[in-house]
């Protein structure tokens, strides 16, 4: 592993680890590109773009958009997208309550997550905070809450004798509430979640959260010569990380080539949201910098035309314990190169075109990719490519990393397949 390979694999287990939510990941991502010379731009203000600058745009503080003008005038567009939340559990507005001794906290599903994997952990709690101070100002926080534990418990197999066998049935509403603490009577008459958040923040009134749990365990690497990489949010914080870093090694603008990188939010609840896929955020960009750009209407439609989204997330990789539940002239296997995405009911947007630009490059630049694709038996999920295709009209391809354990709190990929999406990702903005 070069020094480069090696800076990049263990900045991304610092991006995982300080990035519990779509929130955090995108505050992080900033920090990267204010270091690189990349300037904010605001929705609700004009804009004034220089060729060869580097921007970024932020909405509702989950969602980012980072883009590099060309030097001359736009011919062509580069896009490479992801999404910055995973499946977890978001506590309730009014989350808490008490059963006999115990200080419960009711939370709610958010996604898909492999539930039984959330059971007998130190979790914490992390998110958005929006309060009043000891002045009266409204104030807006990013909080970690990671010094209290709390955890999901599972009913011990003597009061379950056959879970083994039949298998764990939970209840989201009755059996997912998190152990917080013990009532004690030096409890004072503020809420719990208050108390905790008063150590880390000058919080007078809650006005409103969004506050989900993580796991506490840290990303780290495994396996005999350290070659997978076990974590929480692999999906989708690898290919966030990795499309950072590609539109950074990219810093240096074209004559003649736009450069984008967008994450969006809520891919997980079906990107309908003002700051999903589904939302005209990226297409609003696009068509403003179009504006800024002196590019009429038919030359906006043009740069369509003339444009390519890479949609990067994961994919399912071949599971050793469950063979069957794989195409089997189809296996995907962990390091052996990225996954070129195709689906015969389009629930990726990949097509022969869209996949053929892709797979050019990997034999061009020796970067190991495979060919995925579900049984015809087991519907997959889906992704951000065929909701921005559909909203844009642009060509479209959807690529990843393998992984095992997707929607799980702990998830495995390849080292090996993160650096190969990094130099393809690189070679992509470079088109």
């Amino acid at each position: 592993m070069t020094i480069k390979t090696q800076k990049e694999l263990h900045s991304l287990l610092s991006f995982l680890n300080n990035s519990p939510t779509a929130w955090h990941a995108v505050a992080n991502c900033i920090k990267e590109l204010s270091k690189h010379g990349f300037k904010e731009l605001k929705e609700e203000e004009a804009w004034h773009l220089k060729p060869g600058g580097s921007y970024y745009v932020v909405r509702n503080g989950s969602s980012i958009c980072a883009f590099i003008t060309p030097k001359k005038s736009v011919k062509s567009l580069q896009v490479v997208a992801s999404h910055t939340d995973s499946p977890t559990f978001k506590l309730k507005p009014n989350p808490e309550f008490t059963k006999e001794n115990m200080i419960m906290l009711g939370l709610e599903v958010y996604g898909g997550p492999l539930i039984t994997s959330w059971l007998n952990r130190d979790l914490g709690i992390a998110g958005r905070v929006i309060f009043t101070d000891k002045k009266g100002n409204t104030c807006e926080e990013l909080v970690k809450l990671d010094q209290n534990p709390i955890v999901i418990p599972q009913l011990a197999i003597h009061l379950d004798r056959t879970v083994n066998e039949s298998g764990l049935i939970l209840n989201k509403q009755e059996h997912l509430a998190a152990l917080a603490s013990l009532s004690t009577t030096k409890n004072d008459k503020t809420s719990y979640l208050e108390r905790q958040l008063k150590k880390i923040i000058p919080l007078n009134k809650v006005l409103s959260f969004d506050l989900f749990v993580y796991p506490l365990e840290q990303a780290r690497l495994i396996g005999e010569h350290h070659e997978l990489i076990a974590s929480y949010r692999v999906d989708n914080l690898v290919s966030v990380y990795a499309s950072l870093l590609s539109l950074l090694e990219s810093k240096a603008s074209d004559a003649h080539s736009l450069k984008m990188a967008v994450s969006w939010d809520s891919e997980e609840t079906g990107s309908n949201t003002s700051q999903g896929a589904g939302s005209p955020f990226l297409s609003h960009i696009i068509e403003r910098i179009a504006l800024a750009s002196n590019l009429s209407r038919e030359e906006y439609f043009q740069l369509l035309g003339r444009s390519l989204c890479t949609s990067v997330d994961l994919a399912h990789a071949y599971h050793p314990n469950y063979s069957d539940k794989h195409e089997p002239r189809h296996q995907i296997l962990l390091n052996h190169g990225i996954c070129v995405k195709s689906n015969a009911q389009n629930k990726y947007a990949s097509d022969a075109r869209s996949a053929a630009a892709i797979v050019k490059l990997c034999y061009d630049h020796k970067i190991p990719f495979q060919r995925y694709v579900n049984r015809g038996d087991i519907p997959g999920g889906s992704t951000v490519g065929p909701i921005h295709a559909s909203l844009t009209g642009m060509s479209t391809v959807d690529i990843g990393c393998a992984q095992l354990s997707m929607h799980s709190c702990r998830e495995l990929t390849g080292v090996e397949d993160f650096h190969s999406l990094c130099r393809l990702l690189t070679e992509i903005l470079a088109l």
